[in-house]
């Protein structure tokens, strides 16, 4: 696809918000050349006070205006939103879908025919430029397509291209991931005031202890176990809190929440009975 391009977002709820947010900081898009629809005006108010994009009603409006199509639509609305764009869709559009367990066949399928499409999972940090995402193309999706989604997804974030049977894995993931770890930062957050530290305190020390802790696994490759290790010096501290959580199978529950979520987005492209 040619620089500049148009760009459109189909829903602009918090991920599409957070993906328009992170391209303009990257200069991959331009304010002129972008804008959304949704049908909630809550949902277009906030996408463009956070964005300083427009917002409208009108999908096809989106559509008809845009080189590049983002769906970002909840994954029981999609066929909705297909049917009602269907006949306004060309060969000129390179659709992105970023809906969780809609597959690519489903998605051609409701249009009618192939189309240049690449199915992407990613995750709401890239809002900050730290996102973890997968992405699988069509058949019908060209080099300079993949290529175009590779760039856009690594100026937010990490992204890597998978088959498309492992998207459902990265949806149980990285997809809905943040949220475990968030559940974990105020986890050791309340810890932290159960033995004394002021609130605020608390929260930040452990927000910056679990981004470290990121920083180092990813900047020195080394495997979590050996910087677990690194830090666990014979009894002491941290291998009394380590067998504490053991004890609390924090490990099996992480485990089981990653099987959950991905059997969920599995579900979640099922035809209702």
């Amino acid at each position: 696809m040619a620089q500049p391009f148009s760009c459109g977002f189909l829903g602009a709820g918090k991920l599409a918000t957070a993906l328009a947010k992170g391209w303009l900081n990257a200069g991959l898009i331009a304010p002129e050349n972008a804008l959304a629809s949704d049908p909630l005006p809550e949902a277009r108010h906030a996408f463009e006070e956070q964005t300083n994009l427009h917002a409208t009603h009108d999908n096809r409006q989106v559509v008809e205006q845009s080189d590049l199509l983002v769906l970002a639509v909840k994954p029981q609305s999609m066929a909705t939103l297909l049917k009602g764009i269907q006949d306004v869709v060309s060969d000129r559009h390179l659709i992105v879908s970023v809906a969780a367990g809609i597959t690519i066949k489903q998605i051609e399928h409701a249009l009618g025919k192939p189309r240049r499409l690449v199915r992407v999972m990613p995750n709401t940090p890239c809002l900050v430029g730290a996102s973890a995402s997968a992405f699988a193309p069509s058949e019908s999706a060209t080099e300079q397509d993949i290529a175009l989604v590779d760039r856009l997804f690594n100026a937010v974030g990490r992204a890597f291209r998978v088959p498309e049977n492992l998207l459902d894995a990265v949806t149980g993931l990285s997809g809905s991931g943040p949220a475990f770890v968030y559940a974990v930062i105020e986890a050791l957050s309340d810890g932290g005031v159960r033995v004394g530290l002021p609130r605020d305190i608390a929260t930040v020390l452990a927000a910056q202890t679990v981004f470290g802790s990121a920083k180092m696994v990813l900047e020195t490759s080394l495997h979590p176990g050996q910087l677990k290790d690194m830090v666990t010096s014979p009894g002491g501290t941290t291998i009394a809190g380590l067998h504490a959580m053991e004890k609390g199978g924090l490990r099996a529950a992480l485990i089981d929440a990653v099987v959950a979520a991905t059997n969920r987005a599995r579900e979640l492209r099922q035809p209702k009975s």
